[in-house]
């Protein structure tokens, strides 16, 4: 989940300083300097923290890219998968940039829908230029492309005493799943405006907070001052990943790629087959009807075995398919991970299959994620 981008080529975040002080083991991930895990806790205890009290996470390397204009909504309705027009003002949606010659992942993304003429979009780190490139090339006269990736801060409150924070700081929690509103955050010195969307990566109830990258070290401190009283716990890179995986949500670069479309990764949910436009939407309806020739499955070790992307699946001495995702599950206190089979090699929920873990054989079981029951609604 890192990359190898020379240190002193590394973007940082607004709050490196502060996770520093933390004694922050940093890792490269996405072009960014982001901490993988701090002192005094570790990925176990992080992921522990946001499984049954609160963690926050710094994910400011995420990408924010800013759409407005007359018919800004419609021109990227027609651009990216999911349909915004099963939502309103107010909500958001995960979507795909798609490529339109093969219908493979440019990115996975959160839209947030302001207005119908505003959307804010959330993309992966390594893939915001890219995807700001592909909307600003197609964006009709009077729509406007901006990409404002240092602009802002994101902050992801995640676990089940995520609500009582905010609500300690007054900021607003009652709104519904994938749906956001504005505030301000009185306890910083100036007071912070900021957006607080009820999303995250983690499976367990939680917010983002999108905030002005100048004011990221005062949310920060707020939080941390408020958070005292619930555990508050610092989380890092590490953690996030154990967490979303055993979700099974994927990653972009990992179970959904260029090479890896909506249709193999199971991310169908996301595109809006009756539209008549979005980018990918022939190859797909074409790969759709033929049926792939590969899915995103999850798999759980039967033994001490661990997963990790790239290792090769076996059905008997049949090789049939890859780990993209894989890592020990603090939860299940297994190995478990995501895998793109072969669909005919026959596989189904409940087989069994063997994961060339280092030379030796490890058996695992197919099944359907998540690994762990989500609590998100």
């Amino acid at each position: 989940m890192t990359d190898e981008s020379p240190p002193d080529q590394l973007r940082r975040s607004p709050l490196h300083e502060r996770h520093a002080e933390l004694g922050a083991k940093f890792a490269a991930f996405g072009g960014w300097s982001m901490p993988l895990e701090y002192a005094g806790g570790g990925v176990l205890k992080e992921h522990a923290a946001v499984r049954s009290g609160v963690g926050v996470f710094d994910v400011s390397h995420l990408g924010k890219a800013r759409i407005q204009g007359p018919g800004a909504a419609d021109f990227v309705n027609a651009c990216l998968s999911n349909d915004l027009g099963r939502i309103g003002p107010g909500r958001a949606q995960y979507t795909l940039c798609c490529d339109q010659a093969s219908g493979g992942v440019v990115d996975d993304i959160i839209a947030y829908l302001h207005a119908d003429d505003h959307v804010f979009l959330v993309p992966n780190a390594a893939n915001t230029a890219e995807v700001v490139r592909r909307l600003a090339a197609a964006a009709p006269a009077g729509v406007r492309v901006t990409d404002e990736h240092e602009a802002y801060a994101v902050l992801a409150v995640q676990g089940p005493a995520s609500a009582d924070l905010l609500g300690a700081l007054d900021l607003p929690t009652g709104h519904g799943y994938m749906s956001f509103s504005t505030a301000t955050l009185a306890a910083a010195a100036t007071g912070v405006p900021l957006v607080v969307c009820r999303t995250g990566y983690t499976g367990e109830h939680g917010y983002e907070l999108v905030v002005p990258a100048a004011a990221a070290t005062a949310v920060w401190d707020a939080l941390f001052a408020a958070g005292a009283g619930y555990d508050l716990r610092a989380c890092g890179l590490g953690a996030r990943d154990t967490l979303r995986t055993e979700m099974g949500y994927p990653l972009h670069g990992q179970d959904l790629s260029l090479e890896i479309t909506p249709v193999q990764a199971r991310a169908g949910w996301a595109v809006g087959w009756d539209k008549p436009a979005f980018w990918g939407r022939e190859p797909l309806l074409a790969e759709r009807a033929a049926g792939p020739r590969r899915l995103l499955w999850g798999l759980a070790a039967q033994d001490r075995g661990i997963p990790r992307p790239g290792m090769t699946v076996y059905a008997g001495d049949q090789p049939v398919g890859e780990v993209t995702s894989g890592t020990f599950s603090p939860t299940r206190r297994v190995g478990i991970g995501l895998a793109l089979l072969a669909t005919d090699a026959g596989l189904a929920e409940g087989s069994t299959v063997e994961v060339d873990v280092r030379g030796r054989r490890s058996a695992m079981r197919v099944v359907r994620p998540p690994f762990v029951e989500p609590s998100v609604r």
